[in-house]
C-alpha cells in the first residue's frame, strides 16, 4: 500500500443518489430495468440479460465469491483515507437483504484521478460493478450492518488489488439524508 502523506487539501464530496446513468463512467447498476424482461425458469421467473460485463484480462485468475459483512457507518460525513483498485478484473458487489450503502469512486490509471471522485448513495435492491481499474472506497454499509457477495477474478498475485491511504484524508463525504 502507497501511502501519500502530501494528498492535497481534502475535496469535499456530496453523496447523490445512485443512478445507471450517473454512475457510467465508474461501473454499472444492477437491478430491474423499465424495459420488459424476458421469461425464465419455465414461467417462474423474468430475467433482464446483460445488465454487467464480468471482466478479466489475466489469463490465470479464478472468478471467486466472498462475502462481505459491513459494520454500518453511523456519522454524516465519511473521511476518505483509502482508494483501492483492481486494474484487470471488474468487481461486483451484490448486497444481500437490501439497505442503503455508500459508494465513492474515481477514474484514473496508476494513481486516482482525484478531479474525478464521485460518491453515490445506493438504496434498494441493486448491485454495482466497479469497472477495471476504477479506484474506489471500501464498501459502506449506511444505516445497519449489511452483508454484500463480492464477485473478483483473483490469482492470489500483487496484480489482484492496487491500494492508496491518504493521510491527511484526500476527501470529506456529505451523505444526504435516507429518501426511503
Amino acid at each position: 500500500m502507497t501511502v501519500d502523506a502530501k494528498s492535497p487539501t481534502a475535496l469535499e464530496v456530496i453523496a447523490r443518489p445512485l443512478t445507471p446513468e450517473a454512475y457510467a463512467p465508474y461501473g454499472e447498476v444492477i437491478a430491474a430495468r423499465a424495459d420488459a424482461p424476458r421469461v425464465a425458469n419455465h414461467g417462474t421467473a423474468q430475467a433482464w440479460d446483460g445488465l454487467a460485463t464480468l471482466a478479466s484480462t489475466r489469463p490465470d485468475a479464478v472468478t471467486s465469491a466472498a462475502l462481505f459483512r459491513c459494520a454500518p457507518h453511523q456519522d454524516p460525513h465519511l473521511e476518505v483515507r483509502w482508494l483501492e483498485r483492481h486494474p484487470a478484473s471488474t468487481q461486483l458487489f451484490a448486497p444481500l437483504g437490501g439497505g442503503r450503502y455508500l459508494l465513492v469512486v474515481a477514474r484514473g490509471g496508476d494513481q486516482p484521478d482525484l478531479s474525478t471522485l464521485a460518491a453515490f448513495v445506493a438504496e434498494g435492491a441493486c448491485a454495482i460493478t466497479y469497472a477495471p481499474g476504477v479506484w474506489h472506497h471500501p464498501m459502506v454499509a449506511l444505516d445497519a450492518a449489511l452483508d454484500f457477495v463480492n464477485v473478483l477474478a483473483v490469482d492470489g498475485s500483487d496484480g489482484d488489488c492496487d491500494e492508496r491511504a491518504y493521510d491527511p484524508p484526500c476527501a470529506r463525504v456529505t451523505l444526504g439524508a435516507s429518501t426511503t
